[in-house]
């Protein structure tokens, strides 16, 4: 099943008291991306972000859910409606999130 554009809208709006939070679609799902980093994605209308140490911290109860089959799991955000706590959980997690890899064509 492909997650919905309502979804993703609905995400989006959630996470707008964050300055620099983008998306890309990718066969049928969106990967969501904070300040560059990848942060997570919407799948199958789930929003899953990457287990770092300050998402378990914030969420200790999460569900680990596999995004696709063949991905590593990642955490469930329950708690989509509350706007300040996902603000928190992304600023927690910006630091522990590897830096964005850089596009190497080969070509100079």
């Amino acid at each position: 099943m492909s997650s919905s554009k309502e979804y993703l809208d609905f995400i989006l709006e959630q996470l707008s008291e964050l300055n620099d939070i983008s998306y890309r679609a990718m066969m049928g799902e969106f990967i969501i991306y904070y300040r560059g980093k990848v942060i997570g994605g919407i799948y199958d209308d789930r929003f899953l972000v990457k287990p770092t140490y300050s998402a378990l911290a914030l969420m200790p109860d999460a569900d680990m859910e596999l995004p696709y089959d063949g991905a590593k799991e990642m955490l469930l955000v329950d708690d989509v409606d509350n706007k300040e706590f996902l603000y928190e959980l992304l600023e927690a997690m910006y630091p522990e999130l590897p830096a964005p890899k850089k596009c190497q064509t080969g070509i100079r």
